[in-house]
């Protein structure tokens, strides 16, 4: 396959194009089928040509596309009440992607901070989170090497290590602290799971400071941890959500969603965006929604990521080199004692398509309607690749 001319060489492409997909496969344009692991990183929640979703898109396409939020969008609306019933929240502002909705919580952070007369609010960030590329997200992001060359970050951020409650009530006497900012688990950071009561410590000590509790649930949300919302496994409510990936099922779409203190901060004027929550991308949303209700995925996603964690466990017991099997639910990370980047390439070469993150941590993100008899192919192959790729 020949180089692209003409794209800004931003991305370290493999060398296939899909021509189709149906479920959980995707067919490349030599005819090779693939079982999708990675689900788009995690953005293809029900698979590929999804019977729902098409019927969705082509029925709205045929209506209307885009009229910008100058007007009222019925199903931006309607799916505004149906994400505030899921999540237990009470309002929400719709964008395009996880940084934009990132964006708009750096942006409520810092509103809830100059409204009590803070004239520098710091948010308190996480070691080794992903909140996106946008320079405020990126300067809330714990990747150095995201970060090169796009200095000066914007200032007010403090990092604290991941999972380590204590860490983050030592700001307690930081008068300037408004808000945390936390992933319920650690995506890109290597799908890394907080220790038990860490989220309840964290709403605890936000309650007690008055400060916002945001949970960023770009990667989490929407099913896939075998819960509607991570944070839901803890009790935990937040302040503020974002979400994307899932949410549109493969249509771009990111929203913030708010509750208690933080539900009056954005008021007309204070945040926009012209495509955010247009009539297509809130129709394939309210698709996504309504099909995981009705086919039972974020059970499935709980049972099969079960299923899948202890075949891993299973098959790689007795393996030198395998360090953890961790995740929750379809989200799921193999961390090995090696860099392991080359397994990318010879799991495509044996029809299975995932990634790795943080580079030892073999990352899986199938789509939430994956079957048992999928699991345990994917269980096979990619417990085959790993044990070969150790042995060496």
């Amino acid at each position: 396959m020949n180089e692209p001319d003409h794209l800004i060489p931003t991305y370290a492409r493999q060398p296939l194009a899909f021509s189709h997909g149906e479920g959980v496969w995707l067919t490349d344009t030599a005819g090779n089928r693939y079982l999708d692991a990675l689900a788009g990183i995690a953005v293809s929640a029900l698979g590929h040509a999804h019977p729902a979703m098409v019927q969705a898109l082509q029925d709205q396409a045929a209506g209307i596309l885009h009229t910008s939020n100058l007007y009222r969008i019925p199903h931006q609306e309607a799916l505004a009440d149906r994400l505030c019933d899921l999540a237990g929240m009470e309002a929400v502002f719709f964008c395009n992607s996880g940084a934009e909705a990132n964006e708009a919580a750096i942006k409520l952070a810092r509103l809830h901070g100059h409204r009590q007369g803070i004239e520098e609010p710091r948010i308190l960030v996480m070691e080794g989170a992903f909140h996106g590329r946008t320079l405020a997200s990126l300067a809330a992001t714990g990747n150095p090497k995201a970060q090169k060359g796009f200095g000066p970050m914007p200032a007010g951020f403090v990092r604290v290590p991941y999972g380590d409650a204590d860490a983050v009530a030592a700001h307690a006497d930081d008068p300037n602290v408004v808000a945390v900012l936390v992933e319920p688990i650690q995506g890109e950071g290597g799908i890394r799971v907080p220790p038990p009561g860490y989220l309840p410590a964290l709403r605890r000590l936000c309650d007690q400071q008055g400060w916002l509790l945001m949970a960023d649930e770009v990667q989490t949300g929407v099913g896939r941890t075998g819960n509607w919302f991570a944070y839901q496994h803890d009790a935990v409510q937040p302040d503020v959500v974002s979400l994307a990936k899932g949410l549109g099922g493969g249509v771009p779409i990111g929203a913030t969603l708010v509750a208690g203190r933080a539900t009056a901060l954005f008021g007309p004027g204070s945040h926009g965006s012209t495509f955010g929550g247009n009539p297509l991308a809130c129709r394939a949303a309210l698709a996504v929604i309504s099909t995981i209700e009705a086919e039972g995925l974020t059970a499935n996603a709980a049972a099969r990521g079960e299923q899948l964690a202890t075949a891993f466990r299973d098959g790689l017991a007795n393996g030198d080199g395998v360090i953890t099997v961790r995740g929750r639910g379809l989200m799921l990370g193999i961390e090995l004692d090696r860099p392991c980047a080359v397994l990318v390439e010879r799991a495509r070469e044996a029809g299975v398509l995932l990634n790795v993150t943080a580079e030892r941590v073999v990352r899986l993100l199938p789509p939430l309607i994956l079957t048992a008899a999928e699991a345990d192919d994917l269980a096979d192959r990619v417990t085959k690749l790993i044990r070969s790729f150790l042995a060496e």
